[in-house]
């Protein structure tokens, strides 16, 4: 097996290369004075496995270039090409919300499901898709990184109260919760804006003395963190600490949840941040591992 690391996240490449035994190559890529990509890979690919390994976070320039790196490797004759992207994006227009508006992710899945012969992905933001398979016509794996983030919890946070923002952030609240085995909390959610939201606060006198533990599928603005945090320690709770899967972090957020209300946030590495302190290659390893067995058997 050979694992192409596009995305610069050598951390989680290496990782993974020792888990699956594999080869770790990182493609040679500048652009061109017009702005073009140039690609060059190194190695004998003739009936290898190939991993493209790239987070999605800011995709543009990374998903064209990953459709350049699989079509040379199918004309080179590598077995498969299978996608590992810890972050999947284009998963939020899913479906018109004004007339004319294009439906993104099933675009974009169309171009991936022609280019790869697998996907595996963390926490994708199925909002009103119940699964992949309604997009992606290739095998794929959504992972979730709700026992690992529990066993993070239950190691490194005594006394922990696991809370969900908001309805969205229910699943991820029940499923850390059980697995770090504590109680949990989901609140509501009213969102007024892109960067304004509120949440309504519920009776928590009888957890003065746990350590509120903030839990969602994406940290982006910030806002509902903090909002959720302040109200919390309005209520008499101690500063939260906030885990996110995905730290996508939109312009401005870092400055946001530099807050005292919030004690430290901290994410997984799907996407490399200062702010990763869960390691998801032990979920990715033997998903990669198995999704290759199905493709080549």
């Amino acid at each position: 097996m050979k694992l192409i690391c596009a995305d610069g996240h050598l951390e989680l490449a290496n990782s993974l290369g020792k888990l699956l035994n594999a080869e770790v190559i990182t493609p040679e890529h500048r652009l061109f004075p017009d702005g073009e990509h140039y690609y060059r890979l190194d190695g004998d690919f003739s009936n290898e496995d190939v991993v493209l390994l790239s987070h999605l976070h800011q995709p543009n320039e990374k998903a064209i270039g990953l459709l350049f790196l699989a079509g040379h490797l199918r004309d080179v004759g590598a077995r498969s090409v299978g996608l590992v992207a810890p972050y999947l994006a284009y998963m939020r227009q899913d479906i018109r919300f004004k007339e004319g508006e294009c439906i993104t992710s099933r675009y974009f899945a169309g171009l991936i499901s022609n280019a790869f012969n697998y996907l595996v992905t963390i926490d994708p933001h199925l909002h009103r898709y119940h699964s992949l398979d309604e997009i992606y016509r290739i095998p794929n794996r959504a992972l979730h990184a709700t026992n690992l983030i529990g066993e993070y919890i239950k190691k490194m946070i005594p006394n922990a109260l696991i809370i969900g923002p908001d309805a969205e952030s229910a699943q991820w609240a029940e499923g850390v919760a059980a697995a770090a085995q504590c109680e949990f909390l989901v609140f509501e959610k009213t969102r007024k804006g892109d960067r304004d939201v509120s949440v309504a606060m519920l009776d928590l006198s009888c957890y003065a003395d746990a350590q509120p533990v903030l839990v969602d599928d994406i940290i982006s603005t910030g806002r509902t963190l903090v909002e959720t945090a302040e109200g919390l320690v309005e209520a008499g709770l101690r500063p939260a600490i906030c885990i996110g899967v995905h730290p996508v972090l939109a312009e401005g957020a870092e400055i946001t949840l530099n807050n005292p209300a919030i004690a430290n946030w901290l994410s997984c590495n799907t996407i490399p941040h200062a702010s990763n302190a869960i390691d998801v290659s032990y979920l990715l390893a033997p998903a990669i591992a198995a999704m290759m067995a199905e493709i080549i058997l």
